[in-house]
């Protein structure tokens, strides 16, 4: 059982700091929140968002409503894309700062989200910039108040105080973490998830399930990120597939909503290892290659990686995807070739090939894990030595 890799002497530490509204209909939610803003004197703010979902699922309309009564101006950004960039960011903050804006609100994925929370700090630092921000120039102490209106079930970034965003001259996509980014309210709406496509569908629940395979292996791992990694996976495995089956299914949705918040708990205690920081160099030098679906080609090869270290708790937590497992350590290449099949029949062509990937690109991928800011630290809570040869294998298995 997982509970034996537990060290009971490893003091960890429980995290969940943002106040989250669940449910189907969770949207109206957002008249109290503007009244909470208003009696905090806070008059002006910015909308950070894509181009086009905040206003396809309706969101907007509430939000618009809710400032509107609650006295609040507004300004919006609606730059931002899959896999955003720091000049994004930048163009946002100009912005914000401009208008006098005193809080952020940003409808969307994690894309969006990661990119207000950035927004919300350079406010509060108009001298500095994204790149700095990123490359860790500068250590900020404070941002303005953020609300995240959640638009898709996997990012997490709705609950922890992680925030990634590209450097696109550099092929860098480092993360930063701050205590004080963590979203003073979130939205997760079922019901604004209903339009997502088949494929988004997938690639964000994915990135869920990935946030836990990390979060109950790595050297930070506590009983709580495994508790919450259990029912993580036993819900997608359940749920995916109805939401695959029926786009319109709420109860499939508000599940897999669930499963990826509390994914996100989970990795924001037990944090992430191997999978995401070798999937940032992917959607680096690929930035239209969705962060899911780089995942999704990757993960097999970590989880096979990493068995002989973490096979008891991740036979457990694997055990709805993949039944009958023992977690011993000659169960690697089952492990492997059985994940690989479940994301095939998820839609998911595996290798990295598909996402046209060669063995020509494994070694600058490699550097760039590396090499990016802060992936090392990533690197260094995986449960087996986060080496250069053992990189460059998972790269080539995942191919």
């Amino acid at each position: 059982m997982w509970e034996n890799s537990i060290n009971i002497e490893q003091v960890c530490e429980i995290r969940s700091r943002s106040i989250v509204y669940l449910g189907v209909g969770a949207i109206n939610k957002i008249n109290d929140i503007a009244l909470d803003l208003r009696s905090k004197n806070i008059t002006k703010i910015i909308a950070v968002t894509g181009k086009n979902a905040y206003k396809s699922t309706g969101a907007w309309d509430y939000v618009v409503r809710a400032l509107e009564q609650n006295k609040i101006s507004y300004t919006i950004y609606d730059g931002i894309t899959p896999n955003p960039t720091t000049h994004q960011v930048d163009e946002a903050a100009k912005q914000a700062i401009e208008f006098g804006a005193q809080a952020v609100i940003s409808i969307g994925g994690g894309s969006p989200i990661d990119a207000a929370k950035s927004v919300a700090i350079l406010i509060k630092y108009p001298q500095n910039n994204a790149q700095e921000l990123f490359e860790y120039v500068f250590t900020p102490n404070s941002a303005v108040p953020l609300i995240a209106i959640n638009l898709t079930h996997g990012t997490g970034t709705e609950i922890d105080r992680f925030a990634v965003v590209s450097i696109p001259e550099k092929e860098f996509k480092p993360y930063i973490a701050f205590d004080f980014i963590y979203p003073v309210y979130s939205i997760d709406d079922p019901e604004l998830m209903t339009n997502l496509p088949d494929d988004q569908t997938v690639f964000v629940t994915i990135d869920a399930l990935n946030h836990v395979i990390e979060a109950c292996t790595s050297k930070a791992a506590s009983p709580y990120s495994i508790l919450l990694a259990k029912e993580t996976s036993r819900l997608i495995a359940k749920y995916l597939p109805i939401a695959k089956e029926s786009p319109k299914d709420l109860k499939a949705r508000y599940f897999l909503t669930y499963a990826s918040m509390i994914a996100g708990i989970s990795f924001d205690n037990g944090l992430l290892h191997f999978t995401h920081a070798l999937e940032h160099p992917l959607s680096a030098i690929k930035p239209d290659l969705a962060h899911g679906l780089g995942l999704a080609l990757i993960v097999p090869a970590v989880v096979s990686q990493i068995y002989s270290a973490a096979g008891q708790t991740l036979a457990d937590v694997l055990s709805p995807i993949i039944p009958d497992l023992k977690g011993t350590a000659d169960e690697a290449d089952k492990v492997f070739a059985e994940l690989r099949n479940w994301i095939s029949a998820m839609g998911i062509p595996p290798g990295l090939k598909n996402a046209g990937f060669s063995e020509n690109d494994v070694d600058r991928l490699t550097n760039l894990a590396f090499d990016t800011p802060g992936l090392a630290a990533l690197l260094s809570l995986a449960p087996v030595e986060a080496s250069r040869s053992v990189v460059r294998d998972i790269y080539m298995r995942s191919l």
